[in-house]
């Protein structure tokens, strides 16, 4: 069922009532009496079973991210001290 909204007019009070569409709106603010405006606004939805998610897009068979993180090759570390000369440099 879905909650309807209204707003007073004499007291600015927000109302909320669980109803069904077929349900008369309600009339009367239940903290004043005064007469209550239905407002309009975006409904809660949740999507329920498979299909929904990023993850039931992809394709079955191929890693998870973390998977593919765990899995790269760390980048070679340089050797403190810089590269060595070349023995076949002559040094004049």
């Amino acid at each position: 069922m879905p909650i309807h909204e209204y707003r007073c007019k004499k007291c600015g009070a927000n109302v909320e009532a669980l109803q069904k569409a077929k349900d008369k709106p309600l009339e009367k603010c239940p903290k004043c009496g005064g007469p209550l405006l239905k407002l309009i606004s975006s409904p809660a939805i949740q999507f329920k079973g498979t299909g929904w998610y990023i993850t039931d897009y992809g394709k079955k068979n191929s890693p998870s991210p973390e998977a593919k993180a765990a899995a790269k090759p760390e980048p070679a570390k340089e050797k403190k001290g810089g590269p060595k000369p070349s023995p076949s440099s002559s040094q004049d």
